[in-house]
């Protein structure tokens, strides 16, 4: 090296330290890549985003490329360093070489590029590629023994590397994705994604039509009283039974039965049941991204929900599962959770008995409870395992409910004040 001049030294060694750079940001702008992405964009022909994939694809072989060539220049610029440092300061020199090397490997080595290629990943990842790919070919025989030899010793300590890395993200992972998206995709449709994901977590209980508000008809009845009902009726679809709906004989679709009644000079039951199904029974506590599959693999479009003794229990339909996932309908013939509460100056809500409990804490951010029962009269209910008098007021977690309306041993409204718990009020 004497005959190498100090000046050569010095841009050798800012070559070296550049270099450094390069393989310190390309192994953190390849490594903070968002994947998803660079899967989208090389599946739609992105040239630089193939390359890369097909780098990561060995990430093991990636990084020990990208060591084997940072520790390589930093220990020649070490080396460099030192040199420069004698000729200049004598033996003083290597401590003087050693601390400013330190700082400019730390700062523009690693540092500074690191924190560039964390920043813009892309940038730094895409074109960096072009020399790492060619550059793995040339020294894969030096990997390929680094990484044997890597995995020999991690046997030998008990570590298996062999087991494959899965890709695939969960349903909390995607949910937080979906969250994380908020900038990218309108409110509605991160919330139809959302609803999507949680339809699991719900089941036909939650959703279904109960027994009491089912419209049916009872074949039974008056042949002018049977056709007054199917002419007024809101529903296209209506459970037919005998006298009682534990006799539920079919499910009968209006449309065709209007069909049949303009196409027949004479329209009598027979031919009101020949626009009638076979009734489609559901178990209850049948989630909804099942039922969901059920209804479209057998074809229907609603369902009796039944109890282990087949009780009927409710009434579901593909709309109701829907609208869990895009929201009401207007041609909903329920009643909207905005047409049964009022919200009132003092905090408090006034609600109907029939108000269910899931959208109730879904609208208000409440944590009201609904494991037992779906709607405020059952939950009533529940808590006091009586029936109560109106005007009675009873505390349910850290909600305060007033009993205003009582009929037909049915709670029909009431007011529910949230509470502030006293470690909260304490804190505050």
């Amino acid at each position: 090296m004497e005959h190498v001049s100090t000046t050569t030294l010095i841009i050798t060694l800012v070559i070296m330290i550049l270099v450094s750079a390069y393989f310190s940001g390309s192994e953190t702008g390849m490594m903070t890549l968002n994947r998803y992405k660079l899967r989208h964009q090389a599946k739609n022909g992105d040239r630089a985003a193939r390359r890369v994939e097909k780098l990561l694809r060995r990430p093991d072989r990636l990084i020990s490329l990208v060591l084997i060539g940072n520790n390589l220049v930093n220990i020649l610029a070490s080396a460099l360093g030192t040199i420069v440092g004698m000729r200049l300061y004598g033996d003083a020199g290597v401590a003087i070489a050693t601390g400013i090397l330190t700082f400019l490997v730390l700062v523009f080595a690693e540092v500074l590029p690191k924190t560039i290629a964390a920043l813009y990943p892309e940038k730094v990842a895409f074109p960096s590629s072009v020399l790492l790919g060619p550059l793995q070919i040339v020294m894969m025989p030096l990997v390929w023994l680094l990484n044997t030899i890597t995995r020999m010793l991690m046997r030998m300590v008990g570590i298996k590397s062999d087991g494959a890395i899965s890709a695939a993200l969960s349903k909390d992972e995607l949910r937080t994705i979906v969250y994380e998206s908020r900038t990218l995709m309108s409110r509605r449709n991160q919330d139809m994604l959302l609803s999507v994901l949680d339809l699991e977590k719900v089941n036909v209980d939650d959703i279904m039509v109960p027994r009491n508000e089912i419209v049916g008809i009872n074949i039974n009845d008056d042949w002018k009283s049977i056709v007054r009902q199917l002419t007024h009726s809101p529903h296209g679809r209506i459970v037919l039974y005998r006298d009682s709906l534990d006799n539920a004989m079919s499910m009968l679709r209006v449309r065709e039965a209007y069909r049949l009644m303009t196409e027949k000079k004479e329209f009598t039951k027979e031919v009101m049941l020949r626009a009638a199904d076979e009734i489609y029974f559901v178990p209850e506590g049948t989630p909804l991204n099942v039922q969901l599959v059920k209804f479209q693999r057998n074809k229907k479009k609603v369902g009796l929900v039944v109890d282990e003794y087949g009780d009927i229990k409710g009434l579901v339909t593909i709309e109701d599962i829907l609208e869990e996932i895009v929201g009401d309908f207007t041609t909903s013939m329920s009643p909207t959770l905005a047409e049964e509460v009022v919200p009132q100056n003092d905090g408090s809500v006034l609600i109907e008995g029939s108000a269910n409990i899931r959208e109730l804490n879904k609208a208000f951010n409440w944590t009201l409870p609904e494991e037992e029962a779906r709607t405020i009269n059952g939950m009533i209910l529940e808590a006091l395992q009586d029936i109560p008098l109106a005007n009675t007021t009873v505390q349910i977690g850290h909600y305060a409910v007033d009993i205003l309306d009582v009929q037909d041993n049915m709670i029909k409204q009431v007011r529910i004040t949230p509470q502030t718990s006293l470690k909260e009020s304490v804190g505050s």
